[in-house]
């Protein structure tokens, strides 16, 4: 099966086509308008590849945490291409993606992604030297320094950031001594990962056709966009005032 995975939930536009679980081709650049790159990526994409969107038996993207607008724009753009030629579509976590980087790789992963306010978006997991990926914690916005003290639970296995608050984490006096050097390559989000996910996701035993529709895709976005967040604090300026 050919897997089209795209990820824009971050300053990084990516996307990656495979075969079954054998990466095809790959493309990613960074960028703030993911709008204007990350369709022509994809077309050029599948023509290097000599593939048609219509060869493509499922596609793959990533739905947050992230940026708010990259995550939208990535939904947005798998919905319309998954309704025009009817192809299924799987919805995965940000984190857990970056987390499948790092497969066959023997440790703890830990994505972070700069949340603001000194917070980021986080999981723990761990990966085997077989290929295995386990989720050990739920994706979350933590203050970064909760998550250090949250790291001190794993004093036995090497940790890896990934991620773009990786080198701030890695420069704090908090940080874990068994974090482990991780190569830009691993660090950096790419597709690969949503496409390697959400195969195991499709073809699992237990999995529901239904959920993989362009109608169930939907983004997680963990936290209220800013504009949310500043209509909140209008309400309960203008509540304590008439108070």
């Amino acid at each position: 099966m050919k897997i089209l995975a795209v990820d824009s939930s971050s300053k990084t536009a990516a996307a990656a086509l495979l075969e079954d679980g054998t990466l095809v081709a790959e493309s990613l650049a960074r960028t703030d308008t993911h709008s204007a790159v990350l369709l022509p990526m994809i077309e050029d994409l599948l023509k290097a590849a000599k593939t048609a969107l219509g060869d493509v038996g499922l596609m793959a993207v990533t739905v947050g945490p992230g940026s708010f607008t990259g995550v939208r724009i990535g939904v947005s753009l798998v919905k319309g291409l998954a309704f025009a030629d009817r192809i299924p579509c799987v919805g995965v976590s940000t984190l857990e993606a970056m987390a499948y980087n790092f497969a066959g790789v023997r440790g703890l992963v830990v994505p972070v992604l700069d949340a603001r306010r000194e917070t980021v978006f986080t999981a723990v997991f761990h990966t085997g030297e077989d290929g295995s990926v386990t989720r050990l914690t739920e994706d979350a916005q933590l203050p970064v320094a909760e998550l250090m003290t949250r790291l001190a639970d794993y004093p036995d296995e090497p940790v890896f950031f990934a991620g773009d608050a990786a080198d701030a984490v890695l420069a704090r006096p908090d940080c874990p001594g068994n974090a482990a050097f991780t190569p830009l390559r691993l660090r950096t989000q790419s597709a690969f990962g949503a496409g390697i996910r959400a195969y195991e996701i499709y073809t699992a035993p237990d999995a529901v056709p239904d959920d993989f529709t362009d109608a169930a895709l939907v983004p997680s976005y963990l936290k209220k966009s800013q504009a949310e967040r500043e209509r909140d604090e209008r309400i309960a300026a203008a509540a304590k005032n008439n108070g």
